[in-house]
């Protein structure tokens, strides 16, 4: 994963932040990036659209569709970068869990 950035950023909204959960609204544009980053916490993502997410991670990338509803949880400590690989601006809620 490169260190340097050539994609627009995702937008980020914090909705809630309190000692049980951090809720995050992520907006992207097509070919928009979170930028490389390690997740502390344990954390759910529900889309909000469909999503085309390209997962960059340590050595390797993969392309996941996920459908606008479904949801899916991932461990504290995951590092990754996430793309809109789509043509469609996308957004999903992620919630971590403190």
């Amino acid at each position: 994963m490169s260190r340097y950035r050539a994609r627009p950023p995702a937008i980020a909204t914090t909705l809630l932040d309190d000692a049980v959960v951090r809720i995050v609204r992520w907006d992207f544009e097509p070919g928009a990036d979170t930028g490389v980053h390690t997740h502390g916490l344990g954390y759910v993502v529900v889309p909000m659209t469909d999503c085309q997410f390209l997962i960059e991670e340590a050595g390797s990338e993969r392309r996941v569709a996920i459908e606008k509803g479904a949801a899916y949880r991932r461990d504290a400590g995951t590092e990754h970068n996430v793309v809109n690989d789509g043509t469609q601006p996308m957004s999903f809620i992620e919630i971590e869990y403190k």
